[in-house]
Parts: structure tokens; sequence; C-alpha cells
């Protein structure tokens, strides 16, 4: 693990295994405007054996505060999305976590979109091209705190390790990681979105062993939710 954090830095961390979605995505990277006296970074980690476990990898080889997570297939529209989600990370400091889709309280069940209370805003791109927009209706602040955010984009300013030892595969590593962070003591939110800050070109999902993860994260969380 990097031996000091940088306070001034921010890197994008992307698992990957399609150069396409890859190079898309980084095309709107280099669009952000980069706070004054901030610097960016990015690490691509290629063939990841889950997504817990190249997110860890990308945690410790990074030395930024600020670290963005982010799926292939996300693009972020947001061209200010780094001075709107540093401003909120100083304003709350007790805010480990930022996601863009949240739920205000997990299901038993704990699969995520069985929930009304889901918080958030997103712009998808599946079979045509539409705004997503949660409850927004009645926000008091600049965020919303949520019990857990969904994996497509997640920004941390604290580093808490993933459960690579207990989540394989690409499911649940989201949800769990939002846990870890409530069992660190950090609180978890999602940022008011007037108009999406991110695009998710997400396709069709592989859903194979989903079900499996599920009964993982509930054997471990359950008393928690």
């Amino acid at each position: 693990m990097a031996s000091k954090t940088v306070p001034n830095k921010i890197c994008f961390i992307i698992c990957y295994n399609n150069t396409e979605y890859l190079n898309e995505a980084i095309l709107y990277l280099q669009q952000l405007v980069v706070p004054e006296g901030y610097s960016t970074d990015l690490l691509c980690i290629e063939e990841a054996g889950s997504m817990a476990e190249g997110y860890q990898a990308g945690m410790e080889e990074s030395d930024a505060k600020y670290k963005v997570y982010m799926h292939q297939d996300v693009f972020i529209l947001n061209k200010l999305f780094l001075e709107d989600t540093i401003n909120i990370f100083t304003r709350h400091p007790e805010t480990g976590m930022l996601g863009m889709v949240g739920t205000k309280q997990l299901p038993k069940s704990a699969v995520m979109w069985e929930t009304k209370e889901r918080i958030g805003a997103l712009r998808g791109c599946t079979l045509d091209t539409s705004d997503d927009f949660f409850d927004i209706q009645n926000w008091q602040d600049d965020i919303s705190y949520v019990m857990a955010v969904d994996g497509l984009l997640i920004m941390t300013q604290y580093d808490v390790p993933w459960r690579c030892d207990i989540f394989k595969g690409w499911d649940f590593y989201d949800v769990s990681q939002s846990f870890e962070f409530r069992r660190a003591g950090y609180k978890i939110a999602v940022p008011c979105q007037k108009t999406p800050w991110v695009m998710h070109d997400c396709g069709y999902l592989n859903m194979a062993r989903y079900n499996e993860a599920r009964q993982v994260f509930i054997k471990e969380y359950n008393s928690e939710f």
C-alpha cells in the first residue's frame, strides 16, 4: 500500500476487459476540469480476478487521497465532477464514500433495486438512452445519506480494504464496500444531481453468479440491515 497519502491528488481506478469502452471512458475523463492545486492519476487494471480484487490492487498502488472506482462503461458527463465531489467531501468530512445511485434502506433480499427508497440520478444506455431520477424531490442538502451505493462509480476520500477475501466475482462488491465503510465509522452519500452526472452504457448484465454473491453478502452482513 502507498506509504503516504497525497491530499490534493485524485486517482481514477478502472477494471477493464474491453479497450474500446476504456478508451471512451478516458476521453470523458480528459474533459473534466481539474481544481486548481490538484493533480489526477489513472490506474487501469486488466484481467482482475474479481472487481474487489482489482479495486484492492488499485487502492494499494495509489497514493491519492481521493479515489474514483468506476466501470469501464461509465462516462462522466459533469465536467465539474471533481470540484463538486471534493467540495462535498470537504463540507462533510464524516462522509467516506459517494455514489451516483444508492438506497436509504437495503431490503432483506439484499437486492438494491427491490426497494422504493432508491435515490440519485443516472443516464442509462441500453436499448435506448434515458435519464432515471430517483427520489430527489425533498432534498434539504447537497447530499442524501444512504445505506449502500451502486458500484458503477464509487468515489472515496478514505481507504477501507475491499472484501476480496469473500467476494470472488463481479457482484455485491459495492454493497459490501458500503457496509465496510459504515463499519469503519464513515457515512455513505449520494449527491443531489439536477441532471445526471454520469452515463452508464451497461448493455446486458451477466447475472450468472449474482445469487451466489447475494448469499455471501447476506451471511456476512445480515444483522446490519
